[in-house]
């Protein structure tokens, strides 16, 4: 494994080499008419970047061992965060020095075939226009980079209410108007040593007076103890039915190197227990029965569905065995690729919750357009969808992981108001 991680290294610093060598040959166009102390200083702090990001990557990639500090996951998202704040925009640039080389190759072609005083010409039309196209490229990388820099200050933690209110007609009457709120996505992990944060967030979904809360599974990053720090304010979550949580791929630690499997397994019993401490009723392909004013309606979760290469525990049917003949159900399922796969066809669920998707953290949400590179993986990737009467509502997230920020996508609390008219 450890031979793998040296080449994925070796591949990623290549990358980022060939990126900056190419937009270089830009930013020495735009400051090719600048006092020559400033041009330098200019080159240096250019160049400077890619070395920061060189090191730490080496040092991150030699920590990763089990137990990840708050100091250690700074360091890590510091990286990730400066990756991304500056390598979207120079690909963006690139895009504009790619079409100036085309321009200008092309420009090659035609002085070939003209006089010489034609050639010189052109060759000043040429420069020009590589200096129009290249300061055009600045400006619109400047869109990304301010975006992301927003997304990394104070997008992540921007959160925000979004209220839907779903319509069933099989709906019991004593449940109509049932407020639930559903959350996701936590990985609480990255919150290490902001516990300012994460209080910020239980106050405002309690604030929601939520009847019902549902958890869709990815508390952690990799190990249960990344919750311990947060267990007091996890607990003063307040729901009149209760809370209820699922697993989500995370969760398992399948992304660590444990040293046996019973490690492995002390650390799922772990995170157990710490569910538990925090007030969250774990459902582990299994369901509750719902009861108000005489009438029933069925909750299910189910383990981690998800296309590969993430885990498939999940039992479908053995978790709707304690509900089956009940008029009005609800499935919390991480992943939504399990809704297509095993929910849509084949069961009598009314809504299913999901999350998973972040919606990669990344792209345009404005009236009118929403758009994230994560569609190409999932079609179901943000919102409500329907099939009939069968409703699927994907979570976009609470948190964060990766990137240390969220852009377009902000961290979500969604409230529903159940109806059945």
């Amino acid at each position: 494994m450890r031979g793998g991680l040296s080449y994925f290294l070796l591949f990623v610093i290549l990358f980022i080499l060939a990126i900056d060598i190419y937009s270089f040959r830009g930013v020495r166009i735009l400051t090719s008419s600048l006092d020559s102390w400033l041009r330098l200083t200019i080159h240096i702090v250019y160049w400077l970047i890619p070395v920061v990001i060189f090191l730490l990557m080496i040092f991150t990639s030699l920590q990763l061992k089990l137990v990840m500090t708050s100091q250690k996951f700074r360091i890590w998202y510091f990286m990730m965060g400066m990756f991304v704040l500056f390598y979207v925009p120079k690909i963006v640039f690139m895009t504009f020095q790619l079409g100036n080389d085309l321009i200008q190759g092309l420009g090659f072609l035609l002085t070939k075939m003209s006089t010489s005083g034609s050639r010189v010409a052109n060759t000043a039309s040429v420069m020009s226009r590589a200096e129009f196209l290249t300061r055009a490229g600045i400006l619109v990388a400047a869109i990304p980079f301010l975006s992301v820099l927003q997304g990394i200050t104070s997008g992540r933690y921007n959160y925000k209410i979004k209220n839907l209110r779903l319509v069933f007609q099989n709906l019991p009457t004593a449940f109509n108007g049932l407020r639930i709120v559903q959350i996701s996505d936590w990985h609480i992990g990255s919150f290490l040593g902001q516990g300012d944060k994460v209080r910020k967030a239980v106050d405002m979904i309690n604030a929601q007076e939520p009847e019902l809360i549902l958890f869709t599974g990815d508390l952690v990053n990799n190990i249960a103890e990344e919750v311990s720090e947060f267990i007091p304010e996890l607990k003063r979550l307040k729901a009149r039915y209760g809370i209820f949580s699922i697993l989500g791929n995370h969760d398992y630690g399948e992304y660590v190197s444990w040293e046996s499997t019973e490690k492995h397994q002390e650390n799922m019993e772990r995170l157990f227990q710490y569910e538990q401490r925090c007030g969250f009723r774990l459902l582990r392909n299994e369901s509750v029965v719902l009861e108000r004013d005489g009438e029933k309606i069925g909750l299910a979760g189910v383990e981690n569905w998800g296309l590969p290469p993430f885990p498939q525990y999940a039992d479908l049917q053995q978790s709707m065995n304690n509900i089956k003949n009940l008029p009005f159900k609800i499935l919390m399922s991480h992943d939504p690729s399990h809704w297509d796969a095993e929910v849509l066809g084949n069961s009598d669920i009314d809504l299913t919750l999901s999350g998973h998707t972040h919606g990669m953290q990344f792209g345009i949400n404005i009236p009118g357009l929403k758009w994230s590179p994560v569609k190409w993986r999932y079609p179901r990737w943000a919102g409500l969808y329907s099939e009939g009467n069968k409703k699927l509502y994907v979570n976009v997230g609470i948190g964060y992981i990766g990137f240390p920020g969220r852009v377009g996508f902000l961290p979500e609390i969604t409230v529903f108001e159940l109806s059945n008219s």
